[in-house]
């Protein structure tokens, strides 16, 4: 199977100086691994391939789930992942995704996860939709546990989830998850890219798609902006110390 192309901004471009041009996050690289990819149904034998996930071994990868009307977890996956790329590239971050388009398959789990540890980013965000139950709304931050790889990386990963946790519900129309996890907030050791992370990071469920109030934001590109917007806040108060201006 031919390579999967990985999204990089140019490396022979240079970070602005943040003191001379105000890019408050030049010299940072940020990672974005916007889950699934839009061909992934078409294989299932290329998804149920087993990976080692830094416990034990997984599927390569999943479909993802979808609204009642079809709308892909791997379209809302990569819409907001772009989104987010082009605010973070306008704070002068350097910013690398696990895949540049939502026309093909995988890469595998912990193939995304190499991609990002190998590009050093300072902090990565796995980006979601979940597939709960219909009666089910809210966002969950999923943190990772010990796994030997990540060890290191827990205290700053568990930091980095309380941003994404406060600029989702001061920037975002969701409110916490009232299904799944604790206070918007759930620990996982089953995951390849937690497991496997050598930067903080942490895979955020943005709703619930199965239910149809949350389903009608996730589809929302306005809703999409303001998801990414406050990723972006989350990113810039843990890698500055200090919330974007405008943030809630």
């Amino acid at each position: 199977m031919s390579s999967i192309p990985v999204s990089h901004d140019s490396p022979t471009s240079k970070p602005t100086s943040a003191g001379k041009h105000g890019k408050v996050l030049a010299g940072k690289i940020v990672g974005i691994d916007p889950g699934h990819n839009g061909l992934n149904h078409t294989d299932p034998a290329f998804l149920t391939q087993q990976v080692f996930n830094g416990r034990t071994m997984e599927d390569c990868d999943t479909t993802g789930t979808q609204t009642a009307s079809g709308y892909t977890e791997a379209q809302f996956n990569f819409t907001v992942a772009t989104d987010l790329r082009a605010i973070l590239r306008r704070e002068g971050a350097k910013v690398v995704m696990t895949r540049n388009n939502n026309d093909g398959l995988g890469p595998c789990v912990d193939r995304r996860a190499k991609i990002l540890d190998d590009a050093h980013a300072n902090v990565s965000i796995d980006i979601h939709a979940d597939g709960g139950p219909a009666s089910g709304r809210g966002f969950t931050v999923l943190e990772p546990l010990p796994a030997g790889l990540n060890d290191k990386v827990i205290g700053a990963s568990d930091e980095f989830g309380s941003f994404v946790h406060e600029a989702f519900l001061a920037d975002t129309p969701f409110g916490v998850s009232d299904y799944y996890g604790h206070d918007g907030y759930i620990s996982r050791d089953d995951l390849a890219g937690l497991n496997l992370t050598t930067m903080p990071k942490v895979l955020i469920e943005c709703g619930n798609m199965p239910n149809a109030q949350d389903a009608a934001l996730l589809t929302s590109p306005t809703v999409q902006r303001q998801i990414a917007r406050a990723l972006n806040a989350a990113i810039v108060r843990f890698l500055t110390g200090h919330w974007p201006p405008g943030t809630s």
